[in-house]
């Protein structure tokens, strides 16, 4: 059976850092550095995702605009194109697209709204799970 983004849901936990579009970047930052986190997902009154801000994004907005942006609202330099996933997603689709698509962070979206954020990190540690069942089954398999 394929792990799919609700299983990882269920077991880390659906709850995510979230901002309105108007904070500071310079609150932004200090969000990120608080939880140790590298993505804040922006969102609307109605929880529905707005944007995504991470590190990078942080970093981008420094290296052109220097630290005066530091006061700029988040929504000036967010990505507001989110790819964002549903529960019912395999791991391995995940991952690929995350590979292709060169991002560490996916909101979980459920009825236009967000449900959980599945990171880089959660899908490689989802991965070598499955790995190592695997690795058990065929060693009872050939035990047995």
């Amino acid at each position: 059976m394929a792990i799919t983004v609700r299983m990882i849901l269920d077991q880390k936990g659906r709850s995510v850092i979230t901002a309105p579009a108007r904070t500071p970047i310079a609150e932004m930052a200090r969000i990120l550095h608080q939880n140790r986190i590298g993505a804040v997902v922006i969102v609307g009154d109605d929880n529905s995702i707005s944007g995504i801000f991470t590190e990078r994004d942080l970093v981008a907005a420094i290296g052109k605009h220097g630290g005066g942006c530091l006061t700029t609202p988040v929504k000036a330099e967010m990505t507001e194109n989110v790819y964002r996933c549903g529960e019912g997603v395999s791991v391995n689709e995940l991952m690929q697209v995350m590979t292709e698509r060169h991002f560490r962070h996916v909101p979980v979206e459920v009825d236009g709204r967000l449900a959980g954020i599945i990171s880089i990190g959660d899908v490689v540690k989802s991965r070598i799970y499955e790995v190592e069942q695997e690795a058990e089954h065929i060693k009872s398999y050939i035990a047995g």
